[in-house]
């Protein structure tokens, strides 16, 4: 079971110029369709001077939500190049903007792909990619006297304390791998004085 996924540690920036005009990129580590669209407004207000804002996202553990957009560029021509640098880097809640100031000479089809591909090669090649994992939480309760029990599985599992209520009826939240899920719950199930909440 996938229980990772990559993604960039910071914002970062590329750069590509050809016959006048020039491509700035803009790569941003994104959680919502919200913080894409106020990354998307800022940049056009930022450089509201320019031809064309021409983006391509991708969320979700398993890169299933995603959109390309050529903002008036012939079609296919530059959200689906940017897209597919997000694509082959194997990325996900990743947006680049790619923003287009017009040279005076026409690129032609194969000129803006070229274009707006190798914008958005040089953003990420500018970032850090990073792995994170992929957690699940789990929620138990259990008596005080367990607690030394509970926090070896937590040392041994290394399960990610988010939460807890320590008095005499203990409760505790923590992530876990997902691809331990199961085994770490049907641990926990073995332990007599753990309720494991559903």
């Amino acid at each position: 079971m996938k229980d990772s996924y990559k993604t960039i540690a910071q914002p970062s920036e590329g750069f590509y110029k050809e016959k006048g005009s020039k491509f700035m990129a803009f790569a941003r580590p994104v959680g919502s369709e919200e913080e894409i669209k106020e990354h998307i407004d800022g940049l056009k207000k930022k450089y509201h001077d320019a031809r064309h804002h021409c983006y391509a996202w991708v969320l979700g553990y398993f890169g299933d939500r995603y959109r390309a957009n050529d903002d008036g560029e012939p079609s296919h021509t530059a959200g689906d190049p940017i897209l597919g640098q997000i694509r082959s880097h194997e990325l996900t809640n990743v947006l680049i903007v790619v923003v287009r100031y017009f040279g005076g000479t026409k690129l032609g089809v194969s000129g803006l792909i070229n274009a707006y591909k190798t914008a958005a090669t040089d953003a990420l090649a500018n970032s850090t990619i990073v792995e994170r994992l992929i957690m699940s939480e789990l929620k138990i309760k259990f008596e005080y006297p367990m607690l030394n029990r509970v926090m070896r599985l937590v040392r041994d599992h290394q399960l990610k304390i988010i939460d807890q209520q320590m008095e005499y009826a203990c409760a505790m939240t923590f992530g876990v791998r997902r691809s331990m899920e199961n085994k770490v719950k049907s641990m926990l199930s073995d332990m007599q004085g753990i309720e494991l909440e559903e």
